[in-house]
């Protein structure tokens, strides 16, 4: 399994002559960024996460740049960013935007259920028809809120998960190792 994930990571030289990442120079090259360690990894899939989530473009040249400042794991840091793609973006912007007018305690325009103390209010007074620019909009401050909680939550989780996931995998193999050793 982690063969095929090598073969489908990209090499230091891949990344060296991609021409958003060249800019980096040397720097892409200390053999401290591609070494596979819990830590480096760990962290190269929460920085990638963070980006996926937090921007729409240009994901892929800031995880690997902040990767490479933090020392973290290069390969995982681009390939994480690809939670958010052309078939996860708009569920997980679509969530990241009611998640952000929840926390916001503003109705979302277009929403039409609305909290009891707001419908009284609105029944009250007149209805207005909210314009298309006025809907694009009021997209932003919720849209931007959420997804910056999903960034900052999941680029954790993804941390604590490999981390864990990793240590886990490692405690299972020398068990295994000492269980067969003993019976010798």
């Amino acid at each position: 399994m982690i063969e095929s994930l090598r073969r489908l990571l990209p090499t230091p030289e891949a990344a060296a002559s991609n021409r958003w990442l060249r800019w980096l120079g040397p720097a892409l090259h200390h053999p401290r960024l591609w070494r596979a360690s819990r830590r480096a990894v760990a962290l190269g899939a929460a920085i990638g996460v963070f980006f996926g989530f937090l921007i729409p473009i240009a994901q892929i040249p800031v995880s690997a740049a902040v990767a490479v400042m933090l020392r973290a794991n290069v390969p995982s840091a681009m390939a994480s960013t690809l939670v958010t793609n052309p078939i996860t973006f708009p569920p997980v912007y679509y969530a990241a935007w009611q998640v952000g007018g929840w926390m916001l305690s503003e109705p979302v325009p277009g929403d039409t259920a609305l909290p009891e103390a707001q419908a009284d209010e609105t029944a009250a007074a007149p209805a207005e028809d909210l314009g298309w620019w006025d809907r694009i909009t009021g997209v932003g401050k919720p849209l931007l809120l959420g997804l910056t909680v999903f960034a900052c939550g999941f680029g954790a989780l993804v941390y604590l998960g490999v981390g864990w996931i990793w240590r886990w995998r490692v405690l299972s193999r020398r068990r295994r190792r000492l269980s067969g050793s003993s019976g010798r």
